[in-house]
């Protein structure tokens, strides 16, 4: 037996994928969830096979929810997606079912995904994740899970980001969160009119500096709210005096 989970707000969603699923005995669905929060217990909770996954959901959306997930399984889409999640669709293998779902092509991706099972090629990549994280409807926000608890920290919290081995740190108003992201990854994707790259392991919020200083030659140092001072490299002191009009 194969084991799914149906994640979906739209109770009327997974209604219709229910229904379609009539017709293929060999999948059982283990659970159904309303929002991302419950789908991350859920897969925990059940290790399924694979899952359909809405994009667009309330709290947090479909590609987070998946960052949360250690070893995400197969995905198939079910969506009325938008240009980035075009993008994400195009360098992966994960096929995506458009709202509202025909029953032939249901069909067909059950099918593709049934051989993927057999072949053991997982379809959920880390390029996916971070194609569709330029979203705009992302790029406000970092969604973590620390010691099992999901939070949604605003961008504009964040004083200062700090790459931590595989993890960048991220120093906020409520404390230090680790993400499982790269320097790089936050440089192409937050705002660079508020954050600066200061460093190869700093990043900064430019709201929250009070001042730079010279350490020793052509080495500086800045000071941000919340008394913290920070190495600022020969790049990094170029892209700050430029960003602050300096």
């Amino acid at each position: 037996m194969i084991r799914t989970i149906l994640i979906d707000d739209e109770s009327l969603a997974r209604d219709i994928v229910k229904h379609y699923l009539n017709d293929f005995p060999d999948i059982e669905v283990v659970e159904e969830c309303s929002d991302g929060f419950e789908g991350v217990k859920a897969i925990a909770r059940h290790q399924p096979d694979f899952i359909f996954l809405d994009i667009q959901m309330p709290r947090i959306n479909g590609f987070e929810m998946l960052e949360l997930v250690d070893n995400p399984p197969p995905v198939i889409f079910t969506t009325a997606f938008d240009e980035y999640a075009i993008k994400a669709f195009e360098v992966s293998a994960v096929d995506y079912l458009l709202k509202p779902i025909e029953k032939v092509r249901f069909e067909q991706a059950v099918q593709k995904l049934s051989k993927r099972l057999q072949s053991k090629d997982i379809p959920v990549n880390q390029e996916l994740l971070d194609t569709a994280s330029l979203s705009p409807a992302q790029n406000n926000r970092v969604v973590v899970k620390q010691n099992g608890v999901i939070k949604i920290i605003a961008v504009t919290d964040i004083h200062y980001l700090e790459a931590d081995d595989d993890y960048v740190k991220l120093s906020t108003t409520e404390g230090v969160f680790h993400k499982n992201k790269t320097m790089t990854f936050f440089e192409r994707t937050l705002d660079p009119a508020q954050f600066i790259r200061i460093h190869r392991s700093y990043m900064i919020n430019l709201s929250q500096v009070t001042r730079i200083e010279l350490k020793e030659k052509d080495s500086y140092i800045v000071l941000l709210k919340s008394d913290i001072w920070l190495p600022v490299s020969k790049t990094g002191y170029v892209k700050l005096k430029a960003a602050l009009g300096m």
